[in-house]
């Protein structure tokens, strides 16, 4: 019997992947009600943004693949660098230094657990 996988995908996040991961490591293999209970107090600008998405994927696994939200749990968590928006900060003398805006892609994957 094929498991059933819900994901949900957030793109062109405004935030650096390496501040994403921080966040996801924390809630990598545990239930949607402990993951959600962890993000809802972690302190941190990506929690906000990971409990959002999280809270989309238990949608997806409840109303497009008639799956049990007491018994799913976080298998996948993972983000990717986007790209990156240039941008030009002037500075002394006539000079400009280059700001990096980084972005990141977030993936999560929903399963019932057996």
């Amino acid at each position: 019997m094929e498991q059933k996988v819900a994901k949900a995908k957030l793109s062109y996040a405004r935030i650096s992947s390496r501040k994403v991961k921080v966040v996801i490591d924390l809630i990598r293999n545990k239930s949607v009600g402990e993951a959600l209970a962890v993000l809802k107090f972690t302190p941190k600008a990506a929690a906000e943004l990971v409990e959002k998405l999280l809270k989309s994927a238990i949608a997806n696994a409840e109303n497009n693949h008639e799956m049990d939200v007491e018994k799913l749990y976080v298998a996948e968590i993972y983000a990717t660098q986007g790209p990156t928006l240039k941008r030009i900060r002037p500075r002394a003398q006539g000079r400009a230094f280059r700001i990096r805006k980084r972005t990141s892609h977030i993936t999560v994957v929903l399963k019932e657990k057996n």
